[in-house]
């Protein structure tokens, strides 16, 4: 090989690849794990991690008037580290105010096997690096719990992206949280509010149904 040449990368994948690669990992391995967690004879959670930066959420709304919004200062972050059941709608989570990684991901683990569950335990993830690794891939065999990555550049088939939608419309969207800790405890609210307060607004939300990826709205250049 010539001195500075590179390996070919991968070729990318194009639309048609993708919704086809979406399309088997939903009806040949989500939907049946699904359909066995609804049957009882098991429990599928999607997993992913949430970081709230400390800072202001706009939205919209109409006035005559100019108005002025107070704004939070800082680049503080919470992050959730989180496991949504998607059947019984219950969250799983871990939470810092540092970094995500691979010890984050084994507490979850570890949290996830403490709850004691009868039957296979399957969690629905994506690739990122601290999720997909030796450590990680050798605590969930020891744990008992089965890793089901997603196809790549699918968060349309990842249920737990629409509660972190929600958390941010219910806890942060128009309003004006002083302090970081204030910022925090709100979102911790909301979370903790999921099985009572909010649990109508998420039983549709959350249902299991998937947008495949051909209906998904694309921006062309």
């Amino acid at each position: 090989m010539a001195a500075g040449s590179r390996h070919p990368g991968a070729a990318q994948k194009n639309l048609a690849e993708h919704a086809a690669d979406q399309a088997v990992f939903l009806d040949e391995k989500l939907k049946p794990a699904l359909d066995a967690a609804q049957a009882g004879q098991g429990h599928v959670f999607f997993v992913d991690a949430a970081h709230f930066v400390f800072g202001t959420f706009l939205c919209c709304l109409w006035s005559f008037g100019r108005l002025f919004v107070r704004a939070a200062s800082g680049r503080q972050r919470f992050n959730v580290l989180g496991a949504w059941n998607a059947v019984t709608r219950t969250l799983v989570a871990v939470t810092n105010t540092t970094v995500v990684n691979t010890e984050t991901m084994c507490e979850l683990l570890r949290k996830i096997a403490a709850q004691g569950l009868t039957g296979p335990i399957t969690l629905v993830l994506d690739n990122a690096r601290y999720q997909r690794n030796a450590v990680v891939m050798a605590l969930a065999a020891q744990l008992g719990i089965t890793l089901l990555f997603l196809p790549s550049y699918s968060p349309n088939l990842n249920l737990i992206e629409r509660l972190w939608k929600f958390t941010k419309r219910r806890s942060l969207y128009g309003r004006y949280h002083p302090t970081f800790a204030d910022f925090r405890a709100a979102i911790e609210q909301t979370l903790a509010d999921i099985p009572t307060q909010h649990a109508t607004d998420l039983a549709s939300l959350m249902a299991l149904n998937f947008q495949k990826f051909e209906n998904v709205s694309l921006m062309t250049a």
